[in-house]
């Protein structure tokens, strides 16, 4: 049994069940939005089970899960007793994750290694991939200084939220002060083609991003574009790529490599809750059949 939690509206998600379901693997979806009317049971020495709108599962009889917690919904018209109810179940599931002794995709702790991109770039650099030249600071003569050293400069935000990567420029003189009030991370820019890797298991699956955008993800609002097409990894990348997620905990992971004019390979940071829907819509990497077979514990299938 297969249990999948988060959102089914949320596109990883929804692609994975659909794969699961068209595999005929049994499967059962905790939808966020209706936690409140859940059950969950787990604690010392009590057996512990599911109640899912109307089935009973214990959690013995789980082999895998795959978990993409997102923002609790607000739901129209629930009383503050209801939101309790959702916020005990989502808590205690959660934390049961990180414990429970089937496989989990991913491990609320495993993730964690996210939470800082410092902290991450060190544990990719020690698996074995260069890493661009990075400054986090709350000094502007230290950014000033860094923009001198290396030409062209990118920043992005320390932690695990999602931010939008920018180039520093002249007009951003003057916004330098405010670093001040909160420590950016600034990197030497890299030239070259990004490639991003989602690890499912031990098969990778490789999509090359060509776009004159600093930040493909966000082409559309610089009125640029944005073209995917799969990419056969060398050997050596792929198998760095398979043992870099194995070091992070990750059975899924989404890493992001730019293949440098050189033939350098540079690894800029690892997504462990991946939006690999994207990369498989526009390329048709079977990625959601991948993960939901590692899942039903079935062979993956290798890209070709």
């Amino acid at each position: 049994m297969i249990l999948f939690y988060g959102r089914p509206e949320d596109p990883p998600l929804g692609r994975t069940v659909a794969a699961a379901r068209r595999a005929g693997y049994p499967h059962l979806v905790v939808d966020q939005a209706r936690l409140a009317r859940y059950d969950f049971v787990c604690g010392t020495g009590v057996p512990g089970r599911l109640a899912v709108d109307g089935r009973q599962v214990e959690l013995a009889e789980v082999g895998a899960v795959y978990a993409r917690p997102l923002e609790l919904p607000a739901a129209p018209g629930q009383d503050a007793a209801a939101r309790a109810r959702a916020a005990a179940f989502h808590r205690w599931f959660t934390d049961w994750l990180d414990w429970a002794d089937t496989l989990v995709v991913n491990r609320p702790l495993a993730m964690e290694s996210n939470s800082s991109k410092p902290y991450q770039a060190q544990l990719i650099a020690r698996a074995g991939f260069p890493v661009p030249e990075t400054l986090v600071t709350d000094d502007p003569a230290e950014v000033r200084e860094f923009r001198a050293e290396h030409g062209r400069v990118v920043y992005k935000s320390v932690s695990g939220i999602r931010s939008i990567v920018r180039e520093l420029t002249p007009d951003d003189e003057s916004r330098l002060h405010l670093v001040r009030g909160l420590p950016t991370q600034f990197q030497a820019y890299v030239p070259g083609r990004d490639v991003r890797v989602h690890v499912v298991g031990r098969e990778v699956y490789a999509a090359a991003v060509d776009s004159a955008a600093v930040d493909y993800r966000y082409a559309d609002r610089d009125g640029l574009r944005t073209e995917l097409t799969r990419y056969r990894l060398p050997p050596e990348v792929a198998e760095r790529s398979v043992a870099l997620a194995a070091a992070l905990g990750l059975p899924l992971a989404g890493i992001d490599l730019r293949l440098r004019p050189d033939g350098a390979w540079v690894c800029f940071e690892v997504n462990p809750m991946p939006a690999h829907s994207y990369y498989e819509s526009h390329t048709g990497l079977p990625i959601a059949a991948a993960l939901a077979a590692l899942l039903a514990g079935a062979p993956t299938p290798v890209e070709a």
